[in-house]
């Protein structure tokens, strides 16, 4: 029988009712937090999630269509929405 690993067999704890922020402030600065640290690694989205209202049809080279393609795919998203999150990049910056 495998034994479980400190993770498998840690039972979340329940959260105590909170009064008020100090006591809800004190509880998560003495809590012990598990998981992915979600505050780094994130940038601002800008237009993505906004509808896609216009059209825009380009003549490119089939090399640089295809670098596009090869570094949307690295990324596991469309090609086309690469090249929207590229152009916002420039935008933005």
């Amino acid at each position: 029988m495998k034994a479980k690993s400190e993770s498998e067999s840690r039972k979340p704890s329940s959260v105590p009712a909170l009064g008020s922020d100090a006591h809800t402030e004190r509880f998560i600065a003495a809590a012990k937090l598990f998981g992915p640290d979600l505050t780094e690694g994130f940038r601002p989205t800008y237009f993505e999630f906004e509808a896609k209202s216009a059209t825009l049809n380009m003549r490119l080279p089939k090399e640089l269509l295809g670098a596009l393609k090869a570094k949307a795919q690295a990324q596991g998203i469309p090609y086309t929405r690469y090249v929207r999150q590229v152009l916002e990049y420039v935008v933005t910056r």
